[in-house]
């Protein structure tokens, strides 16, 4: 399994930003998919999941309001729409996949993770 995550950058406080990750290897039918972040100094959080399939989601508190997942199937693509970002937002973003069970918050119950993509917000 393979995990690429693109869309990274430098933006501004209230600013927007598309993070994407393209999964190859198997089939992702039966996967669960998240985003993670890590901050400098931090341990790594969980950000949101998605069941592949029905596509039902689970987000973190404090993105709610601002980010949305999601994927398209045919291109075995996911997708994080990230909106009104904040500093705070400034990390190392992960996509990560897990193959069967529930939607889990801990980042080591997944068992594959991209390489992470840069998201720095300045105030």
């Amino acid at each position: 399994v393979q995990l690429v995550e693109t869309g990274g950058g430098l933006v501004q406080a209230g600013d927007s930003l598309r993070l994407s990750c393209a999964a190859s290897g198997r089939t992702f039918s039966r996967s669960i998919m998240g985003w993670f972040r890590q901050a400098p100094g931090k341990e790594r959080e969980f950000v949101v999941a998605v069941n592949w399939i029905p596509g039902s989601t689970h987000y973190a508190d404090s993105v709610k309001s601002r980010f949305t997942i999601s994927r398209d199937i045919a291109k075995n693509t996911l997708y994080l729409q990230m909106n009104s970002l904040k500093p705070e937002d400034t990390a190392v973003y992960y996509c990560a996949a897990k193959f069967g069970g529930t939607f889990v918050t801990t980042p080591s119950l997944y068992d594959y993770w991209g390489q992470g993509t840069q998201v720095t917000v300045s105030s």
